[in-house]
């Protein structure tokens, strides 16, 4: 049994807390902690048995510094913003104690995200005895965990990989997020980067639409080819991928939006100046549009997220899909919240788990295909993200509606 602080109170928060505190012989001591300390108690008031609650701003480094001293937790759970990750990660460097997280680090003032800078702690996490793990979300995470599963129990090598993520859901809003506004409207409005022949090509982004039909009736959705920071370490860990394209459903009613707000500057991360004040137009923008944690009543359908694998067994082609469908609605009645966030907050309770039962504990920084997928794997039919991995033709291939597959 192990002490866990969960660090950040918004819509994934939430369900980290409801899902670790229904694992009591995992997690018997719980700290949710946040800059607004209120939002941690009201997430404490829904769940099945106590937890403690705190107040810090993530990223000062010496305060959190000082409360995981006080509190000495074996891990860190960060589902605080993509911003956060380096100071989370110098604190529990500071006061000994192991790290995860669901996003690689981002830097507020350039839309670019990439795992270098979290990479470049490596020697300092192994001299330390320390485990951080990278990513243990649903994408990134489980899709990650998906790949290098079936890479490890399907193929001799994979050649492609396509990551599809569907999300059916409609909350009834015009225009609204499934989750931290800023950071989802910075990912998509990026430009598209793509895996091919052992390097990133660069195109336009929502340049490249497919049709997909998803399984077990979920019906048919316009998706779009967009870059993904999963794409980076996939690439990375496995050398004989020839191509990894990332693809995300997008509604044309989204995406209208987002074009309008984009052609008037709304999602620009560079301050203006309005009256006196220097202004960021996304950051207003995102406070203006519905809070994701509250979308969990009103957000109805399913979310198919997978990995379509393409590679060699046995010397000859084979083509593998492997994906999770989840109910907004029965995850809003088990933890409070949509299945956006019930997806990658329960992955990160898993890599949690993992840590602290000593499949994962190796001193160092990881990206979680890095580690063995088959306790995970395991995990996730348990603890609410049953998955199911079927064989495809060979010869299936995305419908491409607009653009270029290659």
């Amino acid at each position: 049994m192990s002490k866990v602080m969960i660090i950040g109170a918004g819509g994934v928060g939430g369900v980290v807390a409801h899902k670790c505190a229904q694992l009591p012989e995992v997690f018997s001591d719980i700290i949710l902690a946040s800059r607004t300390e209120s939002k941690c108690k009201k997430i404490a008031a829904q769940l099945s048995r106590p937890i403690r609650t705190a107040q810090v701003d993530a990223d000062n480094v010496p305060e959190l510094t000082a409360l995981l001293q006080a509190e000495q937790p074996e891990l860190v759970i960060n589902v605080a913003l993509p911003y956060q990750d380096l100071s989370i990660m110098d604190a529990c460097l500071a006061a000994g104690v192991n790290y995860l997280d669901t996003a690689n680090y981002e830097p507020r003032d350039t839309a670019k995200f990439e795992y270098s800078w979290q990479w470049a702690y490596q020697d300092r996490f192994a001299d330390a005895g320390l485990t951080a793990i990278l990513g243990s979300g649903f994408d990134p995470g489980a899709t990650n965990i998906f790949t290098a599963y079936l890479a490890r129990h399907y193929f001799d090598e994979i050649t492609e990989l396509d990551i599809i993520d569907v999300n059916g859901g409609d909350h009834g809003y015009p225009f609204a997020t499934n989750f931290n506004p800023e950071i989802n409207i910075r990912e998509v409005s990026a430009e598209c980067r793509h895996w091919e022949n052992g390097e990133f090509v660069t195109t336009p982004p929502m340049s490249t639409q497919a049709r997909f039909e998803c399984p077990e009736g979920v019906g048919s959705y316009d998706i779009y080819r967009m870059y993904h920071e999963e794409l980076e370490s996939l690439s990375t860990h496995f050398p004989g991928l020839k191509r990894a394209q990332f693809w995300m459903s997008f509604s044309e009613n989204y995406l209208t939006h987002l074009e309008v707000l984009n052609n008037v500057g709304m999602t620009s991360i560079e301050p203006v100046e309005y009256e006196g004040h220097k202004v960021v137009p996304i950051q207003f923008l995102a406070s203006l549009l519905p809070d994701p944690s509250t979308l969990g009543p009103r957000t109805k359908g399913k979310t198919c997220i997978g990995c379509m694998v393409r590679g060699i067994k046995d010397g000859k082609e084979r083509l593998m899909y492997i994906y999770n469908i989840s109910d907004h609605q029965a995850c809003y009645r088990e933890v409070q919240s949509q299945a956006i966030s019930y997806t990658t907050g329960v992955p990160a309770v898993i890599g949690a788990k993992m840590i602290l039962e000593g499949y994962w504990r190796e001193p160092g920084v990881w990206n979680v295909e890095q580690r063995d997928p088959d306790p995970f794997m395991a995990d996730m039919n348990e603890l609410g993200l049953p998955w199911t991995v079927v064989e495809l033709d060979p010869g299936f291939r995305l419908d491409i509606v607009k653009g270029q597959d290659s």
